[in-house]
């Protein structure tokens, strides 16, 4: 049994340490990206209120295209190495 912070792995694979809280490693990071560049960068709100449902309405929109979705979850260098 391997002790707390040991890894056990196939003698062909090498482990590669990872950064902590590294966003280019996790996939909402995408989506959240893909909203600001797309539907929510570049705008003046009137209100709190205006931001909420201009946020809502991207996020519905995204909701509507789950392809978009699993594309942007997608990694080359994960699935295809």
């Amino acid at each position: 049994m391997a002790s707390v912070g040991q890894a056990h792995c196939a003698p062909n694979l090498t482990l590669l340490p990872l950064p902590p809280k590294c966003p280019a490693l996790n996939p909402v990071e995408n989506l959240w990206q893909f909203l600001r560049d797309n539907w929510l960068s570049s705008r003046v709100f009137p209100s709190d209120r205006a931001i909420l449902d201009h946020c809502c309405h991207a996020w519905n929109k995204l909701v509507d295209q789950p392809w978009r979705i699993m594309s942007l979850g997608l990694r080359d260098w994960v699935h295809g190495c």
